[in-house]
């Protein structure tokens, strides 16, 4: 069995033994197994990186067997410097989940553990599924443990949250699976996603291609106007589910772009790129505004996803390799960013029991370690040189200027609306003297908590001094993926 499959497949091997063990009774067994596993899923991914050849932009740690052959549908697995990150990051953020929920979790502990490790193995697999219809079968099978995690630990309102995720995002891929159909009537009976990538097809035909996978991606991402699912779920999702969310299965959309979209419909994501440009910088600019007024700190930082990802989707169709890196960049830093922001929201939580930014004052004053991270993360959240959440957006905004002075010009601009409500969020928590009784008798974070926290500032601070590793990967399939949407496939 090769890497990929052994990154895939052992979370989930894990998760069903979990689901398999009693209920509560065993949650001590339950926990250690299930960070036992979420350890050796990660692992498993490191020699990913250690045997990755730089400066080719071909598939590596190829593994292809026939599996639905009537359809020449095949178990074809592979990465790229595109796709090799978020294997690695996903199996991160899984051991930081499994860390996080340890004590705020004591009901149905081998359910909760158990989801969250086979939707791991999932979202591994859509990052490395190289068959269209692989992709597809990850892809939406991702929808199933995010769904009960969201309608089973969530919030008063979990049933409600839990079924718009489901329906937004289930409908939205109707018409990529249409897609997908018509690309293997015409390619001649094949679901290579590589093969798609070379048929001659004309500017209807990639129109109607482009405006299919637009509806899967754009929801997952999610792209203004279809992002409103999001807010509602992060709110009535449990901490470590918001984690995930945010850090990984956003990222599902964005990766589907450059996959599918670019690659095979590159003239229409030519003539629509002034579409695209348009929506993700009314997302960097009037959600941050909408984000800036909230006054729930999940739904605030819910709003702030929405934000950035606009960087990435605006670094994508801006064509060139400052954009297209820098997006990619901006994914891999939004996911240790994105995390650490709600899982510090969850130590607030599992004190306080509210979300309610009115509800907190001076927290740095019973809390001094928790809000030294808390600030970290808040400037990683802003844009700080240094910091993770600097280069991507950085990188966007140099390409976007190369691409369009205004464009680069509005995009810069909006970074202020980042850092306004970022740290108007931070004063009012943490800053001042200590706001009520609730504050007062807090204590700070325990080894646990500390370790999940160092984890992820260690991540956010190696990626903002030193980001060489990362985009040196990414460095040659960029390249070629630049030059193959230039190349023109009308025909």
């Amino acid at each position: 069995m090769g890497l990929l499959s052994l990154a895939i497949w052992i979370p989930i091997f894990f998760g069903v033994v979990l689901l398999a063990l009693g209920r509560d009774e065993q949650a001590g067994a339950v926990r250690w197994i299930a960070l036992i596993g979420s350890v050796i899923s990660f692992l498993v991914t490191l020699p990913l990186y250690q045997g990755f050849k730089l400066g080719t932009s071909a598939m590596q740690f190829v593994e292809n067997t026939g599996w639905i052959e009537r359809f020449n549908v095949n178990y074809h697995l592979g990465v790229d410097g595109i796709s090799i990150w978020f294997v690695i990051l996903t199996a991160f953020i899984n051991v930081i989940v499994v860390i996080a929920g340890w004590e705020a979790i004591t009901r149905r502990v081998n359910q909760y553990m158990g989801a969250f490790l086979i939707l791991s193995g999932l979202m591994i697999g859509v990052f490395s599924a190289l068959d269209g219809i692989l992709f597809y079968v990850f892809f939406e099978a991702t929808l199933i443990p995010m769904y009960l995690i969201i309608g089973i630990w969530g919030g008063p309102n979990k049933i409600y949250a839990a079924f718009k995720f489901f329906l937004y995002t289930l409908l939205g891929s109707l018409l990529m699976l249409v897609a997908l159909i018509f690309l293997y009537t015409k390619s001649g009976g094949s679901f290579d996603i590589a093969t798609w990538h070379q048929l001659p097809l004309n500017s209807h035909t990639q129109t109607l291609l482009f405006f299919a996978f637009l509806s899967a991606f754009a929801v997952k991402v999610p792209m203004w106007p279809v992002h409103t699912w999001l807010p509602d779920v992060h709110v009535e999702a449990p901490t470590g589910g918001s984690a995930v969310l945010a850090a990984i299965m956003l990222k599902l959309g964005a990766y589907g772009f450059l996959r599918f979209s670019l690659p095979i419909a590159p003239d229409a994501a030519h003539e629509w790129s002034g579409l695209m440009i348009g929506l993700s910088l009314t997302a960097v600019i009037y959600v941050g505004l909408v984000a800036m007024v909230q006054e729930d700190m999940k739904k605030l930082v819910a709003y702030s996803s929405v934000a950035h990802m606009g960087f990435v989707t605006l670094g994508f169709f801006i064509f060139n390799d400052l954009g297209i890196s820098g997006g990619i960049v901006q994914m891999i830093a939004h996911g240790f960013v994105s995390a650490a922001m709600f899982l510090s929201i969850g130590v607030l939580y599992d004190r306080v029991h509210s979300r309610e930014i009115a509800s907190y004052g001076g927290v740095i004053n019973t809390m001094p370690k928790f809000a030294a991270f808390a600030l970290l993360f808040a400037m990683a959240n802003c844009g700080l040189p240094g910091t993770a959440g600097f280069v991507g957006e950085w990188m966007v905004i140099l390409g976007a200027v190369k691409f369009n002075f205004w464009i680069g010009f509005a995009a810069a601009t909006a970074l202020i609306f980042g850092a306004a409500y970022t740290l108007w969020m931070f004063k009012r928590v943490y800053l001042g003297p200590v706001a009520n009784d609730h504050v007062k008798e807090l204590t700070d974070i325990n080894a646990r908590e500390f370790l999940m926290l160092l984890l992820l500032a260690v991540a956010v601070l190696a990626m903002g001094l030193y980001p060489k590793p990362f985009t040196d990967v990414m460095d040659a399939s960029v390249a070629d993926l630049i030059k193959h949407v230039a190349v023109s496939k009308l025909k």
